[in-house]
């Protein structure tokens, strides 16, 4: 939905908590115009071609693709239909090989980017991020209702930057509100997965390229997104199960 809620820390410490129990795991950013990926991982290289695919750059054991790799520091400067091409030549040309899953990062909005990907693949669903206050529920429900009409299935909600512990006194405060995530997956009727607080430790450990949970999976922010991630892995699990054909 709304830009600057956190939907690429999400996506990169979903996949990388996912990876951690043991899954093969890439992700796709498919913010061709703002791709953070790259600096969140650490990588600065190019990826290579085969002559029939791309490889996807390997980070934390992970398979990554991002435009973010091959326009450095140079803006994108396309109308759509070349958006829509690249997103279908990082989905179709690039080398996944057996993944279990594939996390895909949406930019802001309901455009280009999200409506493409929803027609281009079946996906197995869509998880919605944001935070408490009304101006990024008010995008992230549009957003939600968006994928709701191309028939995407709503896995769940998040809602990040949820609190500030303070340090010293470990008092909670309620920067952008309070609650505003649960209330709202209450009134789509999807499910609340879990809420992340604002940690400066998660904001300085992706600048470095160098996640926090790559570092210490006990962390208890590690461990909030592992239980995120497990959620997710179940419903997910049984979606594609309900996707296989039946057998008479």
């Amino acid at each position: 939905g709304k830009g600057g809620v956190g939907k690429s820390t999400m996506s990169v410490y979903l996949a990388l908590a996912l990876n951690s129990t043991g899954a093969k795991v890439g992700i796709l950013d498919a913010d061709i115009y703002g791709p953070s990926v790259p600096t969140m991982m650490g990588v600065n290289e190019k990826p290579v071609s085969d002559g029939k695919m791309i490889q996807p750059i390997h980070k934390y054991d992970l398979k990554l693709m991002s435009m973010g790799f091959i326009s450095g520091d140079k803006p994108v400067i396309w109308r759509g239909p070349m958006l829509a091409g690249a997103i279908r030549q990082f989905v179709y040309d690039v080398k996944w090989g057996d993944l279990d899953y594939l996390v895909v990062d949406l930019p802001p909005g309901t455009g280009d980017a999200s409506l493409s990907l929803a027609q281009m693949i079946p996906l197995t669903g869509v998880v919605i991020v944001t935070t408490p206050q009304d101006a990024a529920l008010g995008t992230a429900t549009k957003a939600l209702h968006m994928f709701k009409n191309l028939n995407v299935k709503i896995l769940g909600l998040i809602e990040n930057m949820s609190y500030f512990e303070c340090p010293t006194c470990k008092t909670e405060t309620h920067i952008f509100s309070h609650g505003g995530g649960k209330n709202a997956s209450q009134k789509e009727g999807v499910e609340f997965l879990g809420s992340i607080p604002i940690d400066t430790e998660i904001r300085t450990s992706m600048d470095i390229g160098k996640p926090l949970i790559t570092q210490n999976l006990e962390s208890e922010v590690s461990i909030q997104f592992i239980d995120i991630a497990k959620k997710l892995a179940g419903k997910i699990s049984i979606e594609a199960f309900r996707a296989l054909p039946v057998i008479e």
